[in-house]
């Protein structure tokens, strides 16, 4: 019973930021930034962390971010900076089980609102979302997505949509397919 409270506060709440980001969204403009200025981008890096703490649940700042490519798919791995730092493993880990569910059902809010525009790969991964596959896995310190196709075209989807996440994160992760 307590666990469905639970959940059902969480759903709650996740709900509650994704309107909150929607409405932010929808009141203020993206930034241009056609001129490659400098401090545009560092703002908007900026912005986006902003964002992303909000949807996510956790300080970027205390945790790190890494998305593998894989030959199968690939994985969403995020981790709290310390192993003591219980409170951001939890929040980890609650994103994440959110996030592997709502990926499966189609749902890609939550990256959309992070980085104020639709992830390369979302169309198709939404459009294929019969075919591909979202484990949630607890990790020491937080959680990994680990996302599987057999389909060529939803294979290619989820490699652009993790490499999108490389580069926007700045994660130094790489942009080539591993075993």
């Amino acid at each position: 019973m307590k666990i469905r409270i639970y959940q059902s506060l969480g759903a709650l709440a996740l709900a509650a930021m994704v309107t909150m980001l929607i409405a932010y969204a929808q009141e203020k403009p993206r930034k241009d930034n056609a001129a490659g200025n400098v401090n545009n981008m560092s703002d908007m890096t900026e912005e986006m962390n902003k964002r992303g703490d909000h949807v996510m649940g956790f300080d970027h700042t205390k945790t790190a971010h890494h998305f593998r490519l894989l030959t199968d798919g690939g994985a969403i791995e995020v981790t709290a900076n310390t192993a003591e730092d219980t409170g951001s493993r939890d929040e980890i880990r609650m994103h994440l089980g959110h996030i592997a569910k709502m990926f499966a059902s189609g749902n890609f809010n939550a990256p959309m609102l992070i980085h104020d525009q639709t992830p390369p790969g979302v169309p198709v991964m939404q459009k294929l979302k019969n075919e591909i596959s979202y484990r949630f896995e607890e990790t020491e310190r937080g959680a990994t997505v680990r996302i599987s196709t057999k389909n060529a075209d939803a294979l290619q989807a989820i490699h652009e949509f993790l490499r999108f996440q490389i580069k926007e994160h700045k994660t130094g992760d790489s942009l080539e397919v591993r075993q």
